[in-house]
């Protein structure tokens, strides 16, 4: 028996039976401050800045809200604009002091399952960026902030929480015996995704989320009816996945990357670290995957030493629920692309 299949009994089985109906990643939300050259606009002496926020759709009825110091006023701002998946307000923030020393929060934060990205930008040119989450939703902004490596961790976090993405990888592995050709696959599905998530973080490429999004639920269901249309006993020699299963991993990880890309995009990259946030962010999506491999074969060493052999509708029926979920986010998301239209 496939020595990395039994892994799917437990792992996908689990994966697939959480709702489906919520494939997107979780994303974060995004709050930038930046200072600005000019005098305030109630004449009071201090700081006025420029304030971008951010935040995703929350289905459970919590609106999540910044809360700045007592000195610092908010003038009338414009109305919340839904922008894809997110809604975006800007507004200007006059404080008769420095924020150096104060606290910024997150007012809800506490209820979710959000984190904030936040960027502060000093009139000296000085910029910190922190990760604000449920457990921490405030934070006191200091001269020095915690600025690329918060990316790491929202690079692991965009691949855990994106049950889109960690379908595809598991389905790859149901076209490989070996750990060697393992490694080498989900390598080159990472070099491949960090591709485009670059070019499209530079905006050198940029391609519209709706039909990225669709397509990548269309992968996942290639690759589940791919194997599924396999003898089970009799693995197709004539199959592409099969034989250049890192090929195809490479050539549907530019698509995925491009996915990322619009989560990325929403929370923004610090201007003056900007290839090093890139680049741990890839790190944390790659950390991520390993991650999911790593389950993914303790469950097939347990299931090895549990079962002697499996009958094949049990090893087979995690394909069918990938493939199930992957069908049911090509139709929604496809509807949605047309409903826009």
């Amino acid at each position: 028996m496939n020595r990395i299949r039994p892994l799917i009994v437990f792992a996908v089985g689990l994966l697939s039976f959480l709702d489906i109906a919520h494939g997107h990643e979780v994303r974060p939300a995004y709050l930038r401050v930046e200072a600005t050259q000019t005098p305030t606009a109630t004449g009071r002496t201090g700081t006025s800045y420029e304030v971008i926020w951010k935040r995703p759709f929350n289905e459970d009825g919590v609106r999540l809200s910044p809360v700045f110091p007592e000195f610092c006023e908010e003038t009338p701002s414009a109305l919340d604009e839904v922008v894809g998946p997110v809604v975006v307000r800007q507004f200007r923030l006059d404080c008769g002091q420095s924020l150096v020393g104060s606290a910024i929060a997150i007012a809800g934060l506490e209820l979710t399952v959000t984190d904030v990205m936040l960027h502060v930008g000093l009139r000296g040119g000085e910029t910190m960026s922190y990760l604000l989450k449920p457990t921490s939703s405030a934070v006191v902004i200091k001269t020095t902030g915690v600025p690329v490596w918060s990316y790491l961790h929202l690079g692991i976090e965009h691949l855990l929480f994106g049950i889109d993405h960690i379908l595809f990888v598991i389905a790859l592995m149901f076209f490989l015996t070996r750990l060697g050709p393992l490694i080498k696959t989900i390598t080159a599905f990472t070099v491949a995704h960090s591709v485009t998530l670059g070019i499209s973080a530079l905006d050198l490429v940029s391609l519209p989320q709706g039909p990225v999004e669709a397509v990548i639920a269309l992968s996942i269901l290639f690759l589940a009816v791919e194997r599924l249309r396999e003898d089970p006993n009799c693995p197709n020699p004539d199959s592409i996945v099969r034989n250049q299963t890192w090929v195809v991993a490479f050539a549907f990880g530019l698509l995925h990357g491009f996915g990322f890309a619009g989560a990325l995009s929403e929370i923004g990259l610090p201007k003056g670290n900007l290839i090093s946030a890139l680049f741990l962010f890839n790190v944390g999506v790659e950390l991520g995957q390993l991650l999911v491999i790593a389950i993914g074969l303790s469950v097939a060493w347990i299931t090895r030493h549990l079962w002697a052999t499996l009958p094949q509708y049990v090893v087979q029926l995690p394909l069918y629920l990938v493939g199930i979920a992957a069908a049911y986010w090509l139709i929604e998301r496809t509807v949605g692309i047309v409903w826009l239209t």
